[in-house]
């Protein structure tokens, strides 16, 4: 015998075949996972977002409803009046 069996071989080739099978379903299963949980992590960030901006917009109306303006607006007013000023000079 000179210690090569065709049929072994062919098992060989067989098994291997499976294995790299089985290998890539898992990775595809893992990367499926791995999007699943980066997209419902942005739909998540993607809500807090919307949340917030209605928050803000709670506090702006707030503001307006008062009638207290920001402590920056006179000073954005000022500086805009300045550069007209300086332009019609």
């Amino acid at each position: 015998m000179d210690g090569h069996n065709p049929d072994g071989s062919k098992q060989s080739t067989s098994d291997m075949s499976v294995f790299v099978q089985n290998l890539l379903h898992q990775m595809q299963t893992r990367f499926q996972t791995m999007s699943d949980s980066i997209i419902a992590k942005i739909d998540e960030m993607g809500d807090r977002i919307n949340e917030l901006e209605s928050s803000i917009n709670d506090l702006k109306t707030e503001m307006g409803v008062d009638g207290s303006a920001s402590p920056l607006a006179p000073s954005r007013r000022k500086s805009g009046s300045a550069k007209q000023e300086g332009r019609s000079a």
